[in-house]
């Protein structure tokens, strides 16, 4: 069994880092609460995964480190904003808070960032402003990058294209976090640097053949859209909608051609308040969650559940015993924790 951690004592080590690279205390407080928070819910590869990449980043001038993104447009239901590549984490978060402020008195709140840099886990976004009250979809695409082929197609056009979704519901909050790929470029490559096979056939190689074998994508092929091969054509969709949605209303995306890590992202808030009311709201989602975890399971051991559940329950679990690293991300912690010479955190038990 993997040993495991505080959370507090991750977050403090992430924003000791953070701050290290010359982040101010605010974005390095967002950032490493939403790394940690990612590795909380179980999104192992876009959790403290990524605290490495993003020191690089700072280190590079990839990533900028001062002031707050531009305001394009301003309207009563929608924004565009400069994200001036910010850390998308924190940048993010902030326009997570103005799109549920907006929808607070107009229904509706849509945020846009153009150049963003990465926004790591979109599921991390998601469970505050649903026990607020406030339906809220995250969508986000990276210009820079094609990993994923369009549906009939082995050319990598687009990337994993992911969006998020939080319900409220009487239970707790139904969290859907998903890519229109049928994996994530992270996964693709840490199954490769540990020799491994992916679980299905979920990539393309160079002459069109569906396979699981992670050199795949770096040898001619590429990421496979949610429906591989058969049906494809539904993730190929979502795709396109996610990449229209985040770059083209944002105005910003691959006809410029960018090379720079980042993402285009929007997030669309629903204050149900404003609609038919939040009781409402809530008496047909509970009603849906409760007709779908009643339903006869395929496998009697393994009940029904709804998006999100598991991944609360163990962050439950994980903010009362530690969370409990990938070994590959308590490996890097500890290396950084060297290279920075910094106090490492200290493991409280397996």
């Amino acid at each position: 069994m993997s040993e495991r951690y505080r959370a507090e004592d991750l977050v403090a080590f992430s924003e000791r880092l953070l701050a290290g690279a010359g982040l101010p205390a605010e974005p390095a407080a967002a950032v490493a609460a939403g790394l940690v928070e990612a590795d909380l819910l179980g999104h192992t590869t876009h959790g403290l995964a990524l605290l490495g990449p993003y020191l690089g980043a700072l280190s590079a001038g990839t990533m900028e480190r001062e002031g707050l993104p531009a305001i394009v447009s301003d309207a009563p239901a929608a924004a565009v904003w400069d994200g001036r590549r910010l850390p998308g984490v924190w940048t993010t978060g902030l326009a997570v808070a103005a799109a549920t402020a907006k929808a607070a008195t107009q229904g509706v709140g849509v945020v846009v960032i153009s150049r963003s840099h990465h926004i790591a886990c979109l599921a991390a976004f998601l469970e505050k402003p649903a026990r607020d009250g406030f339906a809220v979809i995250v969508l986000s695409s990276d210009p820079a990058v094609a990993t994923v082929a369009p549906h009939g197609g082995i050319t990598p056009v687009m990337t994993p294209n992911p969006l998020a979704v939080a319900l409220p519901a009487t239970g707790g909050p139904v969290l859907i976090d998903i890519s229109t790929s049928i994996t994530t470029n992270g996964l693709v490559a840490r199954t490769a640097r540990e020799g491994g096979r992916l679980p299905g056939a979920w990539l393309v190689d160079a002459k069109g053949r569906a396979s699981d074998d992670p050199a795949v994508a770096s040898a001619g092929g590429a990421l496979l859209p949610v429906g591989g091969l058969d049906h494809g054509h539904k993730g190929f969709a979502l795709s396109l909608m996610v990449e229209a949605l985040t770059q083209g209303l944002g105005g910003y995306g691959r006809a410029e051609k960018p090379t720079d890590w980042g993402a285009g992202v929007t997030v669309i808030a629903f204050a149900p308040a404003l609609f038919a009311g939040l009781t409402p709201f809530l008496a047909q989602v509970d009603w849906l969650a409760d007709a779908c975890r009643a339903a006869t399971p395929r496998d009697p051991a393994v009940p029904v559940r709804m998006p999100g559940e598991a991944a609360l329950a163990r962050k439950a679990r994980a903010l009362k015993e530690g969370v409990e690293l990938h070994p590959e991300v308590a490996a890097q912690i500890a290396a950084l924790a060297e290279k920075h010479g910094v106090a490492g955190v200290e493991a409280v038990g397996g």
